[in-house]
């Protein structure tokens, strides 16, 4: 709020009252000194701006709603918790343009959201995005997908690739695997195409290993036999047709979602 007097101190002093706050508590902004004119007589008042100090989260919270603005989208943002994470949930109703396809929208939300408030923060601090509980349903595919794939490795006794995933996600991927007695998970290539390789201990060492998502699409089109991609090794069996598709590597489970974590490889 603007406020006016014949000095800038009694301006502040004025909206510091009529706001109840201390002025600690307040963001002040000089917009015009005031004008003296002759004998030191005031011409012209000055004029502040006075409001209450926002946190580093309110600002936030702040920043994600001018930007759902500019999206167009008319959502709301709500600070949910603020302990070890800060947790933000976005209400709308028009969830499928906030999140968007494979959860892509709301990571690049989310990232934007971190990134300006960490502007505030002296050290780091990890901000999650939600949206209608996507996080927690992604999660818990990632999760059932995980134990399929371990079915899958230790029956054909080869490794068992995904496709491409942030830290997040693959981080989901090796603790849903870490007490399996069955196989082991680790991490390969380099980001953003880094991936998770699910390894039986029982393993084929002549066999190559199985890409998920290819053999999966291949399946739907009717142009791969199932029963020759379930086997415990073989020469011959599951392969490509083509030199150049026995050579490509095309990986297919797996959306991004946000934060950096540290991997595990």
């Amino acid at each position: 709020m603007e406020f006016t007097a014949k000095t800038v101190e009694e301006a502040v002093e004025l909206g510091l009252k009529e706001l109840g706050l201390e002025k600690e508590q307040a963001e002040i902004t000089v917009v015009k000194e005031s004008v003296k004119g002759l004998f030191g007589r005031v011409k012209e008042n000055a004029v502040v701006e006075v409001s209450k100090k926002l946190s580093g989260n309110e600002k936030t919270i702040e920043f994600l709603q001018k930007l759902f603005e500019l999206m167009d989208v008319n959502a709301k943002a709500v600070l949910v918790s603020d302990l070890d994470n800060t947790v933000i949930d976005v209400i709308t109703d028009d969830s499928s343009k906030l999140i968007g396809k494979r959860g892509e929208s709301l990571d690049a939300i989310q990232a934007l959201a971190s990134a300006y408030a960490n502007t505030f923060n002296k050290d780091y601090k990890k901000v999650v995005v939600n949206c209608e509980n996507y996080r927690e349903r992604r999660e818990e595919t990632l999760i059932k997908l995980a134990h399929k794939l371990e079915e899958k490795a230790t029956e054909m006794r080869r490794e068992v690739q995904l496709e491409p995933m942030n830290p997040f996600e693959r981080r989901i991927i090796h603790t849903a695997l870490a007490e399996s007695e069955t196989v082991t998970t680790r991490s390969d290539g380099k980001e953003p195409n880094r991936y998770v390789v699910i390894v039986p201990n029982e393993k084929d060492e002549f066999s190559k290993p199985y890409n998920a998502g290819k053999n999966e699409r291949q399946n739907k089109k009717g142009g791969f036999d199932k029963k020759r991609s379930n086997f415990k090794g073989g020469k011959g069996q599951g392969r490509s047709s083509s030199s150049k598709d026995r050579k490509k590597s095309t990986i297919v489970f797996g959306t991004y979602l946000g934060n950096s974590l540290k991997d595990k490889n």
